[in-house]
């Protein structure tokens, strides 16, 4: 985590003035679990009804309200909660399945479940040799290579790969 002063400082004075515009961001957290993503967002006091999440093409939008506390006679010694709307936006990768997108909210927090299309999942691939023909190949084209674990000796054209 790296820390801007920037930032700190723009949130600082936003909150002594209180002339901050527009919407506020959520902090969030986001990771894969195995064949899918999990995002979480804090926000806590926001009104489940008031939480939008839209996929837009490759964009994935949160959005949420929270109101203000309006009692009416109240003396306000200190008032710290912000309030307002949240906006959150998000680029998918080609590799997700959003049509199968799925969100909870839960004390204050807001959990998107972003599944991995079966294509773009992990995978490995097996790379397969003929001996006869990889010793032709490399003696016709002349070319020796050395890389990890393997061994490389070249006399004249001829070329032979032995693996350690």
């Amino acid at each position: 985590m790296t820390f801007d002063p920037f930032t700190e400082l723009d949130r600082l004075a936003g909150s002594l003035l209180a002339t901050r515009q527009g919407p506020r961001q959520m902090p969030v957290d986001l990771y894969r679990d195995g064949d899918r993503y999990v995002l979480s967002a804090d926000m806590p006091g926001v009104d489940p009804g008031s939480v939008d999440v839209d996929v837009d093409g490759q964009v994935l939008t949160v959005k949420a309200q929270r109101t203000a506390d309006a009692r009416t006679g109240a003396q306000w010694l200190a008032k710290e909660r912000p309030h307002g709307s949240y906006l959150r936006q998000f680029s998918l990768g080609e590799g997700v399945d959003a049509s199968g997108i799925s969100a909870h909210y839960d004390a204050g927090v807001l959990s998107i479940v972003i599944p991995v299309t079966q294509k773009a999942a992990p995978r490995r691939i097996e790379v397969t040799t003929s001996p006869a023909t990889a010793v032709e190949t490399a003696s016709g084209s002349g070319i020796g290579t050395t890389q990890a674990g393997s061994e490389s000796t070249r006399t004249g054209a001829d070329t032979a790969s032995t693996s350690a």
